[in-house]
């Protein structure tokens, strides 16, 4: 067990020290300007002791080429059936909406169509068309989807997911 004293500020996120058991064991101490003592103890599992869950890599490649001819990809890793693909991309600042989009996005309720993306690969780590993608991507192929409509993973798969951004603009 840990004791800090603190006479000015205090982090809200407390410093992490191993007892030795894969467990967190945390004390803060405050002492206010009357010298009487708070005392905080906690204890936190850390991350090493829990059971690795089962993560998808994605990678997201431009929707148009670079100066150099070739198509820009970036990556991100999300715990497998836990987000939808739009707050992936979004919680990693990947762009997903055409400029229409960004104006006039619903926000990850289904119902504009803004957020089409296109499985490279990876279609079998993701869940199955919703009714708001069948209604919205009828006409589209059957690799395209919503991004706000599909959920990366099923809490059980592992493995990696290509995604085309904005695929409307593919020529």
């Amino acid at each position: 067990m840990v004791s800090l004293n603190l006479t000015t500020a205090m982090s809200l996120r407390p410093p992490e020290f191993p007892d030795g058991a894969g467990h967190r064991r945390n004390t803060v101490r405050f002492c206010p300007a009357r010298k009487r003592s708070i005392s905080i103890s906690f204890a936190t599992t850390s991350p090493e002791a829990s059971p690795s869950q089962p993560e998808i890599e994605l990678e997201f490649i431009g929707p148009k080429p670079g100066n150099d001819g070739s198509y820009p990809v970036e990556k991100a890793k999300a715990i497998s059936g836990e987000k939808l693909m739009r707050n992936v991309m979004l919680d990693n600042k990947i762009e997903l909406y055409a400029t229409y989009g960004k104006v006039m996005n619903c926000g990850g309720g289904g119902s504009c169509g803004t957020c089409i993306v296109e499985i490279i690969d990876g279609t079998d780590l993701l869940n199955e068309r919703t009714s708001a993608e069948l209604r919205y991507l009828k006409k589209k192929p059957e690799s395209w989807r919503l991004a706000c409509q599909t959920i990366v993973g099923n809490k059980e798969n592992s493995g990696k997911v290509v995604v085309q951004r904005i695929p409307q603009w593919k020529k």
